[in-house]
C-alpha cells in the first residue's frame, strides 16, 4: 500500500515536471490571481495556451492592460521550455553553416549543402557512391577549418 502512494506521489511529480501546467503556476513569476482568474475566463487554463497566445488575443482580455500582457507573456515564456521566441530560432538559424557536397547539382537539391548542426541521412543501392560522399565532405570540412584558421 505504502509503495502504491511512493509510485503516485512520484507520478505527479513526474507530471508536474512535464506536463501542461496549469494558468495558476504563473502566481508564482509574480501574476495577480484575479488576472488569473481573467485569463481562464477567456479559456487559457494552461501556461502554454498562454504563451502559445498572440499577444494581440491577450490584449482583447477585459482588465489586462499591455504592461501586465507584457508581464503575462514573460512569466509564460520563462516557465514552458518548449517557447522559444522567433528571434532566438534565427540567430540559430544565422550561426548554421552550408558544407559543399563537391557537386552542383546535389548542392542545388539539398538547397545550398548540407548544414551543420543537423543529422544527414545518405542511403542507396551498392556502389552508389555513399562513402565517397561521406570522405567528400570529411576532406571538404578539413580543407575549410584549415583556411578558416589561417586567416
Amino acid at each position: 500500500m505504502e509503495q502504491q502512494k511512493m509510485a503516485q506521489a512520484h507520478e505527479e511529480v513526474e507530471d508536474m515536471q512535464h506536463g501542461p501546467f496549469p494558468v495558476e503556476h504563473l502566481q508564482a513569476s509574480g501574476i495577480a490571481s484575479l488576472d488569473i482568474k481573467k485569463l481562464k475566463d477567456a479559456g487559457l487554463c494552461t501556461v502554454e495556451s498562454v504563451a502559445y497566445s498572440p499577444r494581440k488575443d491577450l490584449l482583447q482580455i477585459k482588465g489586462i492592460s499591455e504592461a501586465k500582457v507584457d508581464k503575462i507573456v514573460e512569466a509564460g515564456i520563462c516557465f514552458s521550455p518548449f517557447v522559444f521566441l522567433a528571434s532566438q530560432l534565427h540567430a540559430q538559424r544565422l550561426e548554421i553553416i552550408q558544407i559543399t557536397s563537391g557537386s552542383r547539382e546535389l548542392d542545388k537539391i539539398l538547397e545550398g549543402g548540407l548544414e551543420t548542426g543537423s543529422i544527414t541521412e545518405i542511403y542507396g543501392e551498392f556502389r552508389s557512391g555513399k562513402t565517397q560522399l561521406c570522405h567528400t565532405l570529411c576532406v571538404t570540412c578539413q580543407v575549410r577549418a584549415h583556411f578558416c584558421s589561417l586567416h
